[in-house]
This record gives structure tokens, C-alpha cells and sequence, in this order.
């Protein structure tokens, strides 16, 4: 029986040993296949559709940024961007850009529609994403970074500039190289502010599609091979695309309006002049209340903008000379100064060494000047207010005069006198003596009794 069972045994190797065998190359098989065959484009032909119309700003580099993300997590086939912007600040610029470079899904840019621009900001976000597309009769670059003064440049030092055209020269071509676009090129945007046609661009490989449509750009990205920030490649899968175009929430809407440098500007001057008036006329509520909410909301805006400190220290400055104006006779050079020192300051209040957004000079004008009347004109009521003869109460005696109806001073203690209608007790200095009939005039109120002299004294 012993013979019988290893007779089995033997048999069953072959079998075991071709099973083995059989399994082992399909494992092997499958490993190569893996190793060697490209990246699986996406099947999902969904393209997600974000918009940049305007200055680039901390709300709208939010909105950007969750979008992408939410993208990502729904596995979207295509992140298309369409972008018309004179520029931004920098730091929002920047987390656009790191949002775009680590999405696992395709970003497409596209300066649409006909007649918009990429330009400063704008430029770098351009050439950030995996395909970059123009439509005719558009334009892009001009991004050498500047510091302006009410929509003028204004010169910095020379060592200061170079450092800034260093950086952002250094940042462009650390992508643009990645993204077989032509750095030389593109560094001459930001060297010498230069500006490309949709042409030009085309020419100079800094874009890589140029077309008049969403629906002609995307049937020329179906099928389209390309070369990922990793350095993977990657084949666009994009028969029938179903575009989803997302935009900012009401919330962001509203947020994006504050954060503007001209509406910060005037939220920042309604609410110190709403509590200013409220402060030196308690009771009226309304200015007082409108003005705390327009300050927070400046607050937040504050939170969010680069803040040069210098520009709020002026404003500061400013406000303190228009009280001084109306409380000294300067014949206006103190209100003049202080116009000067606000409108300075509004456009010292933004700073982005990318671009020259920031508060306009004609808006600071219109604001700081009302503002400048306004605050002297109140502060003048206010000092002049404390001058005016009391009109309510007992001190609104002072200064009348009455009737002597009992004689006053001398050997009588007291006598009355008629005032306002009403008979009051009457005292006079030492050694005086006023006869009944006689006309005084109140000096002052003690308690019921009021203290008179001759009218005639006067």
C-alpha cells in the first residue's frame, strides 16, 4: 500500500511542476506588461472649466485652488483654465501656479476670449500648466515686475531690482523648461517686459495651440501625447467631452469685490469716518454701526491684501491733522498736509513687487478729499459746540435777565427776583443792595437760589 501511495505521488509531480511552471511566466508576463506599457490616460472625459477674469487676488487663487483639488478627487479628465487678467499679486499668482503644477489631472490654459490678455501675473500662470493655448487676436507677457504709485512706476534701488527680476526669472524657468516650452524666451518678458502676440507666442514655443474656440481646442487635445511636470507622458483620451463650467459662490463673489484695492481703500476710510462721527455725536446709531462693518470688513480685507505699514501710518497721520486744522487757525495748511499725507498713503497701502495693483490715484482723490472736509467741518462743530450757551436745564439761566420783586443785598437776607416766568430766590456780591423793580441779570446758579447783578453794571 506504501508502494501504492509514492506510485501516486510520482505521478503527480509532472502536473504540480507544469502548473508551477504555468503559473509563474503568467506572473512574469503580467510584471512586463506593467513595466513597460505607458501611462493609462484618463476615461473620464469630463473638463472642468475655471475662469480668471481680472485682477488676481487671495479669493480667487482659493476658488482656483479648490477647484482644481475637487478635480482631482472626482477624477475629472481635464482642468481647462481661461484666463483674460492684467496681472496680481504675487502671492496669489504663486499658489495658483503650485496648484496647477501638482494636479495628477491635465491643466489646460487658454486666453479667451478674443481681445484678452495674460499679461504680468497672468503670464507666469500662462506657461505654468501642461498645455498652454491662445486665442487669435489675444495677447501675453509683459511681466517684468514693478512697483507703481497710483498707476506710474516709481524707481526702486538698483540692487533691489535686480533681485526682484532674478527671482522671477529663476521661478519661470524652473518650470517652463519642464514643460518643453522655450525659457530664453519667456525670461525676456520679465528682463525686458516684453509682450507676444498669439503669433508670436506660437512661434517662439511659449504656447503650443492657438485657436478661436473651447470646442476646437478641445478636439485638437483628444489623442494629444503630452509631457507631464514629472516628466511622464501622457495621452489625452477626449472624444466626447462634456464641459462643466464651475465659477466663484456668491460668498466668493462678494469676498473677491472686497479685496480689491480701491474697495478696501474706501471700506477702510467709510468705517473710521462712521465711527469718527459717531464718536463725537453719540446717539445717532446708524453711522456708528454702518462704520463697524465697514471697517471689519476692511479688517478682513487687510488680512488677506500685502499691507504696507508705511501707507497706514500716513493715513494715520493724516486723520490726526485734519482734527489739529480744525481746532487751530492754520488758514489750511495743516487740512492741505493732511490730503497730501492720506493720498500718499492710499497709494503706499498695497505693495506686490509683481504688479502694480494697488489703490488709484483718482479714487484716493475722491475719497480722501470729502473725507478731509467732512472730518474738519465736524471737529469745528464740535470745538465750537462747547462755546454755546446752555439751552436746557438750569444753566440755560445764566445771562437772562428779571425783575427784582423783593430788594436784594443789604440788611435782607434774600429776596426774589422773577426770571423765565418763574420767581426765583436772589443773592448779590458783598455791599451791594438792588431795590425791587430794578433789572439784573443772572451770574450764576447755586442750587434754587441765583446770583444777580445790576443790568446796568454792564
Amino acid at each position: 500500500m506504501a508502494c501504492e501511495m509514492f506510485s501516486r505521488a510520482v505521478c503527480r509531480l509532472p502536473l504540480l511542476s507544469a502548473a508551477l511552471a504555468a503559473i509563474m511566466l503568467v506572473a512574469f508576463a503580467s510584471l512586463r506588461a506593467q513595466t513597460a506599457a505607458p501611462p493609462i490616460p484618463p476615461t473620464n472625459s469630463t473638463v472642468v472649466e475655471l475662469r480668471i477674469d481680472g485682477e488676481i487676488e487671495p479669493i480667487l487663487a482659493d476658488y482656483l485652488v479648490r477647484e482644481i483639488e475637487q478635480a482631482n478627487s472626482e477624477h475629472a479628465g481635464l482642468v481647462l483654465i481661461t484666463i483674460n487678467t492684467p496681472g496680481g499679486l504675487d502671492s496669489s499668482m504663486r499658489e495658483i501656479i503650485q496648484s496647477i503644477l501638482r494636479s495628477p489631472v491635465p491643466v489646460v490654459t487658454y486666453v479667451y476670449p478674443t481681445g484678452s490678455r495674460a499679461a504680468s501675473a497672468g503670464f507666469f500662470i500662462l506657461l505654468s500648466a501642461d498645455v498652454a493655448a491662445m486665442s487669435p487676436g489675444t495677447e501675453t507677457g509683459a511681466a517684468s515686475p514693478l512697483i507703481e504709485i497710483g498707476g506710474s512706476p516709481v524707481q526702486i534701488d538698483d540692487t533691489l531690482r535686480k533681485k526682484i527680476v532674478n527671482d522671477a526669472t529663476a521661478y519661470l524657468r524652473s518650470y517652463t523648461s519642464k514643460r518643453d516650452r522655450n525659457p530664453e524666451l519667456a525670461s525676456t518678458a520679465v528682463t525686458d517686459a516684453k509682450a507676444f502676440s498669439d503669433k508670436e507666442a506660437l512661434e517662439g514655443k511659449l504656447v503650443e495651440i492657438v485657436t478661436a474656440s473651447k470646442a476646437d481646442l478641445l478636439a485638437q487635445l483628444n489623442g494629444r501625447t503630452i509631457t507631464r511636470f514629472d516628466g511622464t507622458k501622457l495621452t489625452l483620451a477626449l472624444p466626447h467631452p462634456v464641459v462643466e463650467a464651475r465659477g466663484m459662490t456668491g460668498r466668493e463673489k462678494f469676498l473677491s469685490r472686497i479685496v480689491q484695492p480701491d474697495v478696501f481703500f474706501i471700506l477702510l476710510i467709510i468705517g473710521v469716518l462712521g465711527l469718527y462721527v459717531e464718536f463725537t455725536h453719540p446717539g445717532a446709531f446708524a453711522p456708528g454701526v454702518f462704520g463697524a462693518i465697514a471697517l471689519l470688513l476692511a479688517l478682513y480685507a487687510m488680512h488677506m491684501l500685502p499691507i504696507n505699514l508705511a501707507g497706514l501710518l500716513l493715513i494715520a497721520c493724516a486723520f490726526v491733522l485734519f482734527v489739529l486744522e480744525a481746532k487751530f487757525p492754520t488758514h489750511g495748511v495743516l487740512g492741505v498736509g493732511g490730503v497730501i499725507s492720506m493720498v500718499l498713503g492710499a497709494l503706499f497701502l498695497i505693495k506686490s513687487p509683481m504688479t502694480g495693483m494697488g489703490v488709484s490715484l483718482w479714487t484716493a482723490l475722491a475719497v480722501v478729499i470729502p473725507f478731509a472736509i467732512i472730518v474738519i467741518i465736524l471737529m469745528r462743530l464740535v470745538l465750537r459746540s462747547r462755546t454755546w450757551k446752555v439751552s436746557t436745564g438750569r444753566e440755560e439761566l445764566v445771562g437772562e435777565v428779571g425783575e427784582v420783586r423783593e430788594p436784594v443785598g443789604s440788611s435782607e437776607a434774600m429776596g426774589s427776583v422773577f426770571v423765565h416766568g418763574e420767581l426765583w430766590r436772589a443773592a448779590v456780591g458783598a455791599g451791594e443792595k438792588i431795590p425791587a423793580g430794578a433789572r439784573v441779570r443772572v451770574k450764576k446758579v447755586k442750587g434754587l437760589t441765583l446770583e444777580v447783578e445790576p443790568l446796568e453794571s454792564r
